[in-house]
């Protein structure tokens, strides 16, 4: 069956091999982030609810897990904020019941953590990614600009008060922006903010493709090693790819797969593949073409528009 709902199993940097689950429609989100990749927030909300029918999602879950595949996690993102699904709870427990040898992550923008309800609603996951920009309420306006008035103390207070009872994994990530929240003040308070949370680790990030606004620029690889080492004793990484692309060549012998297994569920264009396995489009292409060469997928030009999709024999 096509799937609206769930995407991949992508090969994803953090989190291995990945079921993604896509609950909010498409950028859905109660921050409108300078860098976010998936573009501007045309859907901007606050408030929590279930736009997608729970029963949908329930339905494409129980097709595409009856199979029994070996993925690393379920993990609910996608191009939007998560935790606003209200029915988030169902699809917890219809999978907590029904296939409990899976591993749930959610990758959370935090705001919703400074809500008690939403802490009791994590506290099922084995990770949870959430993200944390900034240490002040006037770099969080300037990098992740909510779409309504947040206290950004409580935001933090909220990941402090939910460490402190969740028994999984916190993969906590920053990212730098250059010139924004990369000064020496921002950092140290950044810092204690971290130490205050305790994540089990702190994932450094910055921007791979373009973002919402022109103006944002990548840190450099030198200044998010200078940013690692001024953390420490925290455990961080830098998840960033590196310009010599090392990152992006240990995934290489996974990519064609990735390809395959995406495409076998829907036609898809070169812009929604390298969306979904993260990779820009040039590297994408060169995969592409290579599967197109062997005979495996084919390109679909459907009124200008290219597709592509299994071949069939």
């Amino acid at each position: 069956m096509p799937y609206k709902y769930i995407f991949g199993p992508v090969l994803s940097r953090r989190l291995g091999l990945s079921l993604g689950v896509d609950v909010i429609p498409q950028k859905t989100c109660n921050l409108n982030c300078v860098y976010c990749e998936s573009g501007r927030t045309t859907m901007p909300s606050s408030i929590r609810t279930s736009v997608i029918p729970v029963e949908d999602i329930i339905i494409e879950l129980k097709d595409f897990l009856k199979t029994n595949p070996k993925i690393d996690h379920i993990t609910f993102s996608g191009a939007g904020e998560p935790t606003l699904y209200r029915d988030l709870p169902v699809i917890i427990s219809f999978i907590r019941s029904d296939y409990p040898q899976y591993k749930l992550a959610m990758i959370t923008n935090s705001i919703l953590m400074a809500q008690a309800e939403i802490r009791q609603e994590l506290l099922s996951f084995d990770v949870i990614l959430p993200s944390l920009d900034a240490a002040t309420s006037a770099v969080f306006h300037k990098i992740n600009r909510p779409v309504a008035k947040v206290d950004y103390q409580e935001v933090i207070n909220g990941l402090i008060s939910f460490r402190k009872i969740f028994k999984g994994k916190i993969w906590l990530e920053v990212f730098i922006i250059e010139g924004i929240n990369d000064t020496s003040l921002e950092l140290e308070l950044l810092k204690e903010s971290l130490n205050k949370i305790a994540p089990d680790l702190v994932q450094l990030n910055t921007l791979d493709r373009p973002g919402t606004e022109s103006w944002v620029k990548p840190a450099s690889w030198q200044k998010l090693e200078e940013i690692k080492s001024l953390f420490a004793p925290l455990n961080v990484e830098i998840v960033a790819r590196n310009k010599t692309a090392k990152h992006y060549e240990t995934l290489v012998q996974h990519i064609d797969e990735q390809i395959l297994n995406t495409i076998k569920r829907r036609p898809c264009t070169g812009h929604e593949l390298a969306t979904i396995i993260g990779l820009d489009i040039d590297q994408l292409e060169t995969h592409v073409q290579k599967l197109i060469s062997s005979g495996n997928i084919e390109a679909d030009n459907q009124s200008g528009i290219v597709f592509y999709k299994l071949r069939k024999i």
